[in-house]
């Protein structure tokens, strides 16, 4: 009798932690196109479009700019392109670029469990070799699937304890999903693919210091560049621990204080974290966004502006003051991991896009203004998707509102249409209705693209 996918791999009761990186490498070679399931893979696809249109939108944002002027006499070969742009380069200097430039918006996707955002490592790794090796839609969106799988589960394993020391898991997490996304293209064998997650391992990127800066988007731009190399030299037979991940001295325990195998190596399969992921309607951190939808909500329910308000009193999450207490941004950057930038935003624009993250907003006097008046206190019974809004008007009213989940989470996700609303956006100013439109139909369509090579050609402005 034929055994089903996850009957050839061992559940996480019968598999030892000396096992772990070997149960995952063999899943991963073992896995095949026609186990995931039809909802599994349009929610990939999901993840694919997204991942694009943010890409695509921030091609020419400074940090991309500053990278590519730095780096650029120093590329290799014309062999991947730069999202969004006419110019092609070597595949690990595009894996790097096109990282940086997926979520230099912080406008990508989030899986809420560990706040990695996951699209951006894999994606940015498999776009350029897919390019260069010409592979079709659906082993690009396999291989992006298990990428997916493969970071969120290994970040499943180590959070909040990683993250709480300073990680920032996007990184050092995204490695691996790219290194196994990348792998699964090129065919690697089971002790191949146990080498290139143990390369994976060896290159951890990204400190939480980091947030508000340009070097944030340097995470997942070098955790693409990383995993691609990892898999690369592990074709080539470059060998690494077989137990990179589970040994004493292994990735998991170098980084973390709390270990959990289970979560790694249990139901794969059958589990699928892939559709835990979720994309933002708001470009900014994702525990910022319940305060922003129930400003919006406030402001559009009553008609509100600015005048109107003479205080914003906030109760939030614990890790909304963590990690976007930034009460004086200073750049757009840095206004993106500021709760009380955001409300004030929210409430003054009724949005919470890209232009209300510009150096520009963050400095408008009117929004620094109502931003002086937010305050914010932890809450600590909230989930991490909801907050609690309180308006004190000037006429005296007092206006209340509680977000039990957030726009864009699991409970209240964003649909198709949403998505396409969101892309459209991002990347009509770079190429032109027609095209954006052209690019966005490929995207939704790409099961059905022979060359990925196709798709990558469309991101490129016409003269």
């Amino acid at each position: 009798m034929e055994q089903t996918l996850s009957s050839r791999h061992s559940s996480s009761t019968d598999d030892p932690a000396s096992a772990v990186t070997r149960t995952l490498a063999r899943y991963l070679v073992n896995a095949q196109p026609t186990d995931l399931p039809a909802e599994v893979r349009a929610h990939t696809i999901s993840s694919f479009v997204n991942w694009l249109g943010c890409a695509v939108g921030s091609t020419h944002h400074p940090a991309v700019e500053i990278a590519l002027a730095a780096l650029n006499p120093f590329s290799g070969a014309p062999q991947a392109t730069l999202l969004g742009r006419e110019t092609r380069t070597d595949v690990l200097t595009a894996a790097l670029l096109n990282g940086i430039s997926s979520h230099v918006f912080d406008f990508d996707d989030t899986h809420l469990k560990t706040v990695i955002h996951p699209a951006g490592p894999v994606a940015s790794a498999i776009m350029a070799l897919a390019e260069y090796q010409h592979i079709d839609g659906e082993a690009f969106i396999h291989a992006l699937t298990l990428g997916i799988e493969t970071e969120c589960r290994i970040g499943n394993a180590v959070f909040p304890d990683h993250y709480d020391i300073g990680w920032h898991i996007t990184g050092t997490a995204g490695v691996f999903g790219a290194a196994a996304a990348v792998g699964k293209l090129l065919g690697l064998d089971e002790q191949q693919m146990v080498n290139a997650l143990g390369l994976a391992a060896s290159q951890p990127v990204g400190l939480r210091e980091m947030f508000g800066t340009m070097t944030k988007s340097f995470h997942p731009g070098r955790a693409a560049q990383n995993g691609l190399t990892a898999a690369l030299l592990a074709s080539k037979g470059y060998t690494s621990s077989p137990q990179s991940i589970e040994a004493k001295r292994g990735w998991a325990n170098v980084v973390s204080t709390r270990q959990r195998y289970h979560e790694i190596t249990g139901e794969l399969g059958e589990r699928h974290e892939s559709l835990l992921n979720t994309f933002k309607p708001f470009a900014c951190g994702i525990v910022i966004h319940p305060v922003i939808d129930g400003c919006i909500q406030l402001r559009n329910q009553y008609s509100l502006s600015g005048g109107d308000i003479d205080a914003v009193q906030l109760r939030v999450h614990p890790l909304v003051l963590e990690l976007t207490g930034k009460r004086t941004p200073q750049t757009g950057l840095d206004g993106k991991f500021s709760v009380y930038h955001s409300a004030a935003v929210a409430l003054l624009q009724g949005r919470a896009g890209e232009h209300q993250y510009s150096d520009e907003a963050v400095r408008d006097a009117q929004t620094v203004q109502l931003r002086q008046r937010v305050t914010a206190e932890i809450e600590p019974s909230l989930a991490p998707d909801a907050a609690q809004i309180t308006l004190l008007l000037k006429n005296g009213q007092r206006l209340e509102k509680t977000v039990e989940h957030a726009i864009g989470s699991v409970a209240k996700p964003m649909e198709r249409a949403d998505l396409a609303a969101k892309f459209t956006d991002l990347v009509t100013p770079i190429l032109g209705e027609s095209q954006a439109a052209a690019l966005l139909q490929a995207g939704w369509d790409i099961l059905s693209c022979s060359d990925m090579s196709d798709i990558a050609r469309l991101t490129q402005p016409k003269a």
